[in-house]
């Protein structure tokens, strides 16, 4: 199935959501370049110390999902170029596919406006558990060494959430940096905080507003909490 759209007065009725235009905190090359190092030297001692748990994953997720155990999901990268965002599969295996098979009609529209829905039926139990320990997003740690994704920086999203949640000069923001395995929505509220009240789209540009080393390093340390409290993750 090709991607599904949102219908255009849908799509205005969200980018009105939210009219948020941060002033964009300048940075310079020795930010950018400090921040390149330590994504690549973080991830690398990540992957070698997880390299069991991976291992685990790999065995485990393809008897859960009755299908191949990495998901290659289309998001939106720097610049508005397409990556693929790697992920341990929690769903089965034609979820992205076809999902109008499995979900009603409400739940399609939640799928097509938060790409999240209530109780997906598409999840495995497995599933379950690897999304609320965010063991599921591990591979991205290969993304971050590749230099598709960051450490910290906005959400990676599909193009349909971008155009259809933002205002263009809100997705030109959205796009100048590297998307990251850890957002400011992640830390503050994740699936309880959605695009239909606005607050997702001002957590994801206000990181622009506020970003350092300081800042994305404090993101960092609250990722430890909001993981052990299964704090809106789904």
């Amino acid at each position: 199935m090709e991607e599904q759209t949102l219908p255009k007065q849908n799509k205005n009725a969200l980018a009105r959501a939210c009219d948020y235009v941060p002033e964009v905190r300048k940075k310079s090359i020795f930010y950018f370049a400090v921040k390149r190092f330590f994504d690549v030297f973080v991830s690398a001692i990540l992957i070698l110390l997880l390299t069991p748990l991976f291992l685990f994953l790999l065995i485990a997720t393809p008897i859960s999902t009755k299908g191949s155990p990495i998901f290659a999901d289309k998001r939106v990268g720097k610049g508005g170029k397409e990556i693929l965002v790697l992920k341990f599969r929690s769903m089965i295996v034609d979820a992205e596919t076809n999902p109008e098979k499995y979900l009603n009609k409400e739940q399609m529209e939640q799928w097509l406006i938060e790409r999240k829905v209530e109780n997906d039926p598409r999840i495995t139990t497995f599933g379950h558990f690897i999304r609320k320990t965010s063991l599921d997003e591990l591979p991205q740690l290969f993304n971050i060494v590749a230099g598709s994704l960051s450490l910290v920086g906005p959400r990676p999203i599909a193009r349909r959430e971008l155009e259809g949640s933002f205002f263009p000069a809100q997705q030109e923001i959205l796009l100048s940096a590297r998307p990251g395995l850890i957002s400011n929505w992640d830390v503050n509220g994740r699936s309880r905080i959605n695009y239909v009240s606005g607050k997702r789209q001002y957590l994801e540009l206000d990181y622009f507003a506020k970003r350092s080393l300081w800042f994305d390093f404090v993101l960092l340390l609250k990722v430890i909490p909001a993981v052990l409290k299964n704090d809106g993750a789904q």
